[in-house]
């Protein structure tokens, strides 16, 4: 490890004291760890490697990546030894500057979030952000989007490791800056979603028949072909989507999607 990068990873340290809550949980075993491990294991194996995403694991009793896979030495910049070693400091040191403040933020937001739930509701909680990435040999910015989930809950409800799917996007978004939402569903099955710049939690809940629909609306259809796949007429579909709209408060079918691709439907 060279020593200018030491240095470098030295100047994030300050960062880690935000995460010092997490590590502070008191965890307890789980007994299923390893049969976890294993089977993320055969998830790189058989997704990640495949379809080129990046999968990382962390583990926040040490605050380092116990696992990951994919791309992130070539889109980095960064020797793969670093996230084992040196897992929170080389996150930061690759994000780019100005959204650091902001991953701060929003990682306290979901720990405060997350352990106001019950361990039913935990089990359904997931986050997503949009970031990006500086390589540090090339200087090179990416845009990458990362879908989050807990991955080892332990039996005393403290979130042990996540599971980051992470994509590089080749268009850079629309959003400037560091954007996250999260979302989780209540006992009661209402579906709560919270974003970056709606920041007062947004309770989903949706008909069976505008659940269906919006089943159909992710897949990318258009309202003639949702028309005949349900055998109800054009402007039925469009007396749905406008009610989804309203529902959602999203103001088109895109921010539909933004919102509905974070729900398990």
């Amino acid at each position: 490890m060279d020593k200018v990068l030491l240095k470098d990873l030295r100047k994030q340290n300050k960062y880690t004291q935000f995460f010092q809550e997490w590590k502070e949980q008191e965890f307890q075993d789980h007994p299923e760890e390893q049969k976890k491990m294993d089977e993320l294991e055969q998830l790189s194996q058989n997704i990640g490697m495949r379809e080129g995403l990046t999968i990382a694991c962390f583990d926040y009793r040490k605050l380092g990546l116990a696992f990951y896979t994919g791309n992130v030495e070539e889109l980095t910049g960064y020797p793969a030894s670093m996230f084992r070693e040196k897992g929170m400091e080389t996150t930061f040191n690759m994000t780019y500057p100005e959204e650091r403040a902001e991953i701060v933020r929003f990682q306290k937001i979901v720990f405060d979030s997350f352990h106001q739930l019950t361990l039913k509701e935990k089990h359904t909680f997931e986050f997503s952000y949009t970031t990006r990435w500086v390589n540090r040999k090339t200087n090179k910015i990416s845009w990458v989007l990362g879908k989050v989930k807990p991955y080892l809950i332990d039996s005393g409800g403290n979130f042990a490791m996540d599971l980051h799917i992470i994509m590089q996007l080749h268009t850079p978004p629309k959003t400037a800056g560091y954007d996250w939402n999260y979302s989780y569903q209540k006992e009661d099955g209402t579906r709560i979603f919270v974003s970056k710049n709606s920041p007062n939690s947004r309770e989903v809940s949706l008909t069976k028949k505008e659940r269906e629909i919006v089943k159909v609306i992710l897949e990318g259809k258009e309202s003639k072909d949702i028309a005949e796949h349900f055998n109800i007429s054009v402007n039925t579909v469009a007396t749905h989507r406008k009610n989804i709209l309203k529902k959602l408060k999203a103001r088109n079918v895109g921010e539909i999607v933004k919102i509905l691709s974070m729900y398990p439907f």
